[in-house]
């Protein structure tokens, strides 16, 4: 199992964060996440390392912004 972290910008609430969670786990590999507005973290779980830019795209696709930690 590989996690990834990545900060995210722009969340302030538990809807931002389910807003994040719809969109990031459409993206093929994806196991698990873990996101937090209160600390503007996601923590993506994969077997096989993800393409950074995918988990990037559906995050800004649910209003944010994310770069890798």
């Amino acid at each position: 199992m590989i996690t990834t972290t990545y900060n995210v910008t722009g969340m302030t609430c538990g809807n931002c964060e389910n807003h994040t969670r719809e969109e990031v786990e459409q993206v093929p590999g994806v196991i698990s996440l873990a996101v937090s507005a209160k600390t503007g973290t996601l923590e993506v779980t994969s077997e096989q390392p993800l393409d950074d830019a995918a988990i990037i795209a559906a995050v800004d696709e649910a209003g944010y912004t994310a770069v890798r930690a």
